[in-house]
């Protein structure tokens, strides 16, 4: 009996040992190969396909020199930055596995006094002070092929999401040193303005906006006056925003250059916030009343339509706002745009999943003959066209009748374009009439001749966008001032979307994949239907008391006026009665209202509970069930011997 106690303590003991050795054994090898396992369902930590596509085009040796701080001792702060550049490292490292001997991935120490340290200045990392110890901390890279170098001064982790196309952005640069020219034609400050009074006051004028900074980065950026008569030749792709009261003259402009193979991206609106806000900040009004943004003459060639003096309304991405009284309210016409919204077939938009579109118009109408229409952004059918004016103050939800109909936000035309300008440049037909009639009969006027072309020879590309404010910086970017570094955070996809339009048109296509994956949102769209749902409750019984309100209202004012003058202001019997019963339908719709929220709140409160719970036994349950089924294998296998 005891050997047999003895026999079992030896197999346990040996059991545990190897088990011991397998696990050492298996973290050394692992720790070695740095293999990870991506269990997100958008693959969000693994290489994007975008990303291996730049890796592939890598043809010269590239450096990608990694700079963190790793001193002996280690504040709170710092540990915090240390754990996130080892997520860093752990990114590199994939890159430097999938491009192999192309890619070099060199790591400094740059503690004070050190030629790390001096290395990193000359590649321009910064050090920032991130405890109280006053030492700089680095943590940042800079990539280089030859000559040629893109450095990123500081990886702040709240750009987490960002990382892999911050680096793969970086390396693209490089292997592309000969940036394509973009031109940008606006009527809004988008280039920052310069405000003599604010330099005098020790402030800095108005900055560029963030999507202008960003085209930078991978393109030369021209700007493009709104009363140019031609565009540059050097202009690979033309970016048109918010073109109010554009002249003939530069719609020519236009027309000729996407006729000799120019692409056009144009966002147009029937109202816009940055106008509003940099016309007259003080006249709320003026926005709604302004003439809208279009391209009347193009567009009529074109074959599209785009209504100036209406915005879209599209009850399923409504959007809850804060109201001028400070609370919150629903606003149909500002679009919280998902995925059902978006292309999934087109690389533009089908890797993006969120977008905020406030007060944009739609385009209908049928292409001319020769171009392709692709939508990119649409609505549902539960959506209707709006006066802008009403949309702006809340209007449309209230009142809100759905069309049935999908309207489309943003297209993208292709094809053989003709001219909108048959007759040639505005304003020289006049100019010879007018000569002419100046000129004797005896003298034969001179005539220029039409040298603009008339149709395009290969095929054209312009994209059409029913908005211009997706790009305003309170819309789209927080903007924060991290250790003296401007941190730049999407709030949306709306800053891909627009980047993604001009990098398929003018630059490298692979990084949009990249970029899209960082701002990936998983809502709770069955939740969100509850709501709806029952905010359709809510919008029955406000309109229900408003329409009691106003038919007592209109009672009391016939009661009053049979009444004479000196007893106007004294309620009748009839009045005192008709009051009371508004009051107690008043308070039985107020108690409805309250059941309505409470059901909802108690419904959705249910929901999050079993979700949670979901969450927290899914795993416990797989593992436990997994242990079950192996105890019974094993038993039924033992049984069998």
């Amino acid at each position: 009996m005891k050997s047999k106690q003895l026999e079992t303590i030896h197999y346990t003991t040996g059991g545990v040992a190897v088990m011991f050795v397998l696990l050492s054994g298996f973290n050394v090898v692992t720790a070695a190969f740095k293999q990870r396992l991506d269990l997100t369902k958008e693959k969000a930590y693994t290489l994007s396909e975008g990303t291996k596509a730049i890796l592939k085009k890598i043809d010269t040796p590239i450096k990608i020199r990694f700079y963190c701080t790793r001193a002996e001792s280690a504040s709170p702060e710092t540990v915090f930055f240390r754990n996130y550049a080892q997520q860093v490292e752990d990114l590199l490292d994939e890159f430097k596995q999938y491009a192999g001997s192309k890619l070099t991935i060199q790591k400094f120490n740059p503690l004070p006094d050190s030629d790390a340290e001096d290395s990193a200045k000359l590649d321009g990392i910064e050090g920032q002070v991130v405890s109280s110890e006053g030492e700089p901390f680095y943590l940042g890279l800079a990539v280089k092929m030859l000559d040629e170098m893109v450095a990123l001064p500081f990886l702040s982790p709240s750009r987490e999401r960002m990382l892999e196309y911050d680096v793969a952005r970086a390396i693209s640069q490089v292997i592309t040193p000969q940036k394509p020219v973009v031109g940008v034609m606006s009527a809004l400050p988008v280039f920052g303005e310069f405000n003599p009074m604010m330099m005098r006051m020790g402030q800095r004028g108005q900055e560029p906006w963030i999507i202008i900074n960003e085209l930078k980065r991978d393109f030369t950026v021209k700007e493009v006056s709104l009363g140019v008569d031609k565009i540059d030749d050097d202009v690979k792709v033309l970016v048109v925003i918010y073109p109010r009261e554009i002249s003939d003259g530069a719609q020519y402009a236009i027309d000729q250059f996407v006729l000799r193979g120019g692409k056009v991206v144009a966002f147009l609106d029937p109202l816009s916030i940055a106008d509003n806000r940099s016309s007259n900040p003080s006249n709320p009004l003026q926005g709604a009343m302004s003439s809208g943004a279009t391209m009347d003459k193009l567009l009529k060639a074109w074959g599209i339509e785009f209504d100036v003096s209406k915005a879209v309304a599209d009850m399923t991405f409504k959007t809850n706002i804060r109201g001028q009284d400070g609370r919150p309210q629903e606003a149909a016409a500002v679009l919280s745009l998902t995925k059902e919204a978006m292309n999934a077939d087109d690389v533009v938009t089908s890797q993006l999943d969120n977008l905020l579109l406030p007060y944009p118009g739609a385009f209908t109408g049928t292409p001319a003959t020769g171009l392709k229409e692709t939508v990119l952004l649409k609505t549902t059918k539960n959506s209707q066209f709006i006066d802008k004016i009403m949309a702006q103050f809340g209007g449309g939800a209230k009142d809100f009748k759905a069309s049935d109909k999908e309207y489309a936000l943003a297209i993208r035309l292709a094809g053989k374009f003709k001219t909108a300008f048959p007759d040639g440049k505005p304003g020289e037909k006049s100019a010879e009439k007018k000569d002419e009639g100046e000129k004797k009969e005896d003298k034969k006027p001179e005539t220029k001749p039409d040298n603009s072309l008339k149709e395009s020879t290969a095929d054209g590309v312009v994209i059409l966008v029913g908005d211009s404010d997706l790009i305003f910086d309170p819309v789209c970017v927080q903007v924060q001032n991290i250790f003296g570094q401007k941190i730049v955070i999407p709030q949306n996809g709306n800053l891909n979307l627009a980047q993604s339009m001009v990098e398929q048109l003018a630059g490298d296509s692979n990084l949009i994949g990249v970029r899209s994956r960082a701002t990936l949102n998983r809502p709770f769209t069955v939740v969100k239907r509850m709501e709806e749902k029952a905010q359709e409750s809510y919008r029955s019984k406000i309109k229900e008391l408003e329409a009691s309100l106003s038919e007592t209202q209109q009672k009391l004012n016939e009661l009053q006026r049979t009444k004479e003058k000196g007893q106007r202001f004294i309620l009748s019997p009839e009045q005192q009665q008709e009051l009371a019963r508004f009051r107690q339908k008043e308070a039985e719709a107020k108690k409805e209202l309250k059941q309505v929220r409470k059901n909802l709140r108690r419904d959705v409160d249910s929901m999050e509970n079993r979700l949670r719970w979901m969450n927290i036994a899914a795993m416990p349950v797989v593992v436990s069930l997994t242990g079950i089924a192996l105890a019974v294998y094993k038993r039924k296998r033992t049984a069998a011997k």
